[in-house]
């Protein structure tokens, strides 16, 4: 059994890294969120562009991403800004991660009388929580506290032969440990949503898979169009993707061959071991911010032309695929898949590879977005108008 390094949480979950999460409950808090995280290099804003003018239906979806995130195993210590005013309820914010026994403050700019005070008073509580954080150790931790998320982005035709599959051996891997991993990206389920049903661990999961894709189908139908167009994208074509259905096959390799535990909605927590899907956009900044709130401790994001998005609360790492572009994009690429492409090595070389920086990464060693900092912009999927 593999081991790793990690932060031991009070609810059992693991931590790869110890951050103070500063948490804007609203885009109008985001400048004073922003500059409060100066104070501490533990400190992670994060930035988003929801909070108000929603409907309901996405405030809820809103509520529960930024409560998840609080709550992610990398997440120390939280400070929520809220201005005051905004749809989002900051209070139930608060409590949703103040109740898992996490540290967590808050600060309101309009009650803390504007933003030079709220700066000034956030600092000092981050300097706190900093000083506090600084001297927690790693500790040996089991293979089974990893939680992996996994995505595609970028791919072209050597993304399904070459990084997918390698991927979907080291998914295969961290499963049989014991471990937790989750995978999404609804609209790349579609051609291919029966072979993902059929691996369903209850005809409840069948059902919930095709259920999923069907929703998501409609929403883009309900709108006077269809996925031509807009799937497989520009980039994808570019790099030899023809369909949706190829664009598909290839992603859905990247879960490996387990039975798929449970479905879930966007931003919901996941309970359990095992694999399982977050219905999920396959828009980077919203995919990883999603499984972010659901626990990911760490990602592995695939790609053929070497994407080098990150995210800022969860290490991901890069395998690329593309041997042109794995050498353009060097600074990006955190394990090279190319070489299956070249005949070099062999999938199961690469997926080895990837096992072993994983455990790297969750024992603290940087990826490259974060060597980058590549890693400032978070996303949440909402589907509804803004009003």
């Amino acid at each position: 059994m593999k081991t790793f390094n990690g932060y031991l949480r009070e609810d059992g979950s693991v931590g790869t890294r110890n951050y103070i999460a500063v948490i804007p409950t609203v885009f109008c808090a985001n400048e004073v969120a922003s500059q409060v995280a100066e104070e501490s290099e533990l400190c992670r804003p994060v930035l988003h562009n929801k909070g108000c003018a929603e409907l309901k239906p996405d405030l809820k979806v809103v509520t529960r991403t930024l409560i998840g995130l609080g709550l992610n195993p990398n997440v120390g210590a939280v400070l929520l800004v809220s201005l005051g005013c905004e749809a989002v309820s900051a209070d139930e914010v608060y409590q949703g991660i103040f109740k898992e026994k996490k540290w967590i403050e808050k600060l309101v700019i309009q009650q803390t009388a504007g933003m030079r005070n709220t700066i000034k008073e956030g600092r000092r509580i981050v300097a706190e929580m900093s000083d506090a954080l600084s001297k927690q150790d790693r500790s040996p931790q089991p293979a089974k506290k990893i939680r992996l998320a996994v995505k595609c982005g970028s791919s072209d035709a050597t993304s399904g032969i070459a990084a997918n599959p390698a991927t979907g051996k080291a998914v295969d891997f961290i499963i049989e440990q014991g471990g937790t991993a989750v995978f999404g990206e609804t609209t790349e389920f579609i051609g291919a949503e029966h072979i993902l049903a059929k691996r369903g661990r209850r005809k409840e999961v069948e059902g919930r898979i095709m259920e999923i894709v069907s929703r998501m189908e409609k929403r883009i139908i309900q709108l006077g169009v269809d996925m031509r167009g807009s799937q497989p994208t520009p980039g994808n074509i570019a790099g030899g993707l023809t369909t949706i259905e190829e664009k598909s096959l290839g992603a859905i390799s990247k879960s490996g061959k387990k039975p798929i535990s449970g479905v879930y909605e966007y931003g919901e927590r996941i309970k359990g071991r095992g694999l399982s899907i977050m219905d999920s956009p396959g828009k980077e900044d919203e995919f990883l911010t999603g499984v972010s709130a659901a626990g990911a401790n760490v990602v592995v994001f695939t790609s053929g032309g070497g994407a080098p998005q990150g995210t800022p609360l969860v290490p991901v790492i890069k395998v690329a695929s593309n041997p042109q572009m794995v050498h353009k994009m060097e600074e990006h690429v955190d394990v090279d898949a190319s070489t299956i492409v070249t005949g070099t090595k062999s999938i199961n070389d690469v997926s080895q590879l990837i096992i072993e920086r994983i455990f790297r990464v969750a024992s603290g060693s940087k990826v490259a977005a974060e060597i980058n900092h590549y890693d400032k912009s978070i996303g949440i999927y909402t589907t509804g108008p803004t009003v």
